[in-house]
């Protein structure tokens, strides 16, 4: 699994980790049913803590997108199309409010935002 970890992140470790396996199952990269990394061999691999590994699957599994059967290991769920569409729905808050704090960092006003939005977003 191909997850990095950044040391100059203001972010937890175990937080960093759980983005980023929520990240590969909200773009299909893991698919409902598929295995994860043990708790120690992820630690391993990160050179990190297995506490740290543990609050990460932990928290992945409070969330809904990992279940843990004992003695077998943890498995992506079948996703919830509601919890996910809510899901994204957060993830494009985060980035728009990050663009109206830069627009109004740098004085733009709503309606140019709004256009500068309307533009990239009849691009695609």
């Amino acid at each position: 699994m191909n997850i990095i970890i950044s040391n100059s992140s203001g972010k937890p470790i175990y937080e960093q980790i759980t983005a980023q396996i929520k990240a590969m199952i909200m773009n299909g990269t893991l698919s409902p049913g598929d295995l994860l990394p043990s708790m120690r061999l992820l630690a391993k691999e990160l050179r990190i803590s297995v506490i740290t590994t543990k609050r990460a699957y932990e928290d992945l599994e409070r969330d809904g997108f990992i279940t843990t059967i004992v003695g077998k290991g943890s498995f992506v769920k079948e996703a919830d199309r509601e919890f996910v569409k809510e899901e994204q729905l957060k993830a494009v808050e985060h980035h728009l409010q990050a663009a109206v704090d830069a627009a109004r960092q740098y004085g733009m006003s709503e309606e140019e935002l709004t256009e500068v939005l309307k533009m990239l977003y009849e691009e695609l």
